[in-house]
């Protein structure tokens, strides 16, 4: 759905935004890495929070492969898109199809962009702990990546 009110990356190029939600199922996993990575790259007067439409429990494997680049997410604690205090945002970035489709629902009369980045679950992984770590570290790569296409950030140089 796009329209004044819904513009896309690709209709409108690297945007700066001043207020940020990253949205998913349970903001376990794929949020709350965004948000940590966002605010690791991005200005620190922008406004960076993550949500889930349903209540979630933090996942230590996250702590685990942020750590490696040296981020965190401190005492924070997973939170509902419906429990969040600022309901106005420039940008809310959904990373399943069911956060999609709460963001469009929540935000119809709002003038706010929403993009889709369908990021996998890594918590569907099996196999031994390396190959679990694996998986995360691919989306925490992955969405890493995306962030700095998405604001126009510079490749990060190879180790």
């Amino acid at each position: 759905m796009t329209g004044p009110d819904r513009t896309t990356e690709e209709e409108t190029g690297p945007l700066a935004a001043t207020s940020i939600l990253f949205l998913c199922g349970l903001n376990a996993i794929r949020s709350p890495m965004a948000e940590a990575l966002a605010r690791a790259l991005l200005p620190a007067d922008v406004y960076i929070v993550s949500a889930g439409v349903k209540s979630g429990e933090r996942d230590p494997f996250v702590d685990a492969v942020l750590a490696e680049k040296g981020l965190g997410l401190g005492a924070r604690l997973p939170r509902c898109f419906d429990e969040l205090e600022d309901g106005f945002f420039e940008l809310i970035v959904t990373m399943a199809p069911e956060a999609h489709h709460v963001a469009l629902d929540a935000t119809r009369a709002d003038a706010v962009r929403i993009e889709f980045w369908p990021m996998p679950d890594p918590s569907a992984t099996e196999g031994t702990r390396e190959q679990i770590l694996g998986a995360y570290r691919e989306l925490r790569d992955r969405l890493e990546r995306k962030i700095r296409e998405r604001f126009g950030l510079p490749d990060q140089p190879a180790a």
